[in-house]
């Protein structure tokens, strides 16, 4: 049996997340859509980063740029003393939730370096599918260290 987490004595759920599908679907379609991501994020997001890491102060922005296909990337320092990924993870998605729109993908990696904590990277996708406006998103990397 594949243990899920480590005293996990079933091997298996309950259910599946098929009722999900539809509206993830959805975001995946406009995620390959010709130009759906939005220009300038620096004007458009930045601005609520700035605002939020200033408030909460668990996080420093380091350098934001926009790379050659269109994503917006944050890296950060975090500066909350000593967490593990998830007291870090909960700050990252406050801090989305300052520009994350009807639709929003989020997916967390580890990466190894050179110290003892991992350095974590999360890509965000998020946008209007069906709002006032034609479709359109953003697609955001933040690194933290």
């Amino acid at each position: 049996m594949a243990r899920r987490w480590d005293n996990d004595e079933r091997g298996h759920g309950v259910a599946d997340a098929r009722q999900l599908v539809a509206g993830a679907r959805e975001l995946v379609i406009a995620f390959d859509a010709p130009d759906w991501v939005a220009e300038d994020p620096e004007l458009h997001l930045k601005p609520h980063v700035d605002a939020w890491l200033r408030a909460d102060g668990r996080l420093a922005l380091t350098r934001a740029y926009s790379d050659d296909h269109g994503a917006f990337i944050l890296d950060l320092n975090w500066l909350g003393g000593p967490a593990g990924p998830g007291e870090v993870r909960a700050a990252v998605y406050a801090l989305i939730g300052q520009f994350a729109e009807s639709a929003t993908y989020v997916r967390q990696r580890r990466y190894a370096n050179d110290t003892a904590v991992p350095k974590l990277r999360f890509e965000v996708g998020t946008g209007e599918l069906d709002g006032a406006f034609a479709s359109h998103g953003h697609t955001v990397l933040i690194d933290v260290s």
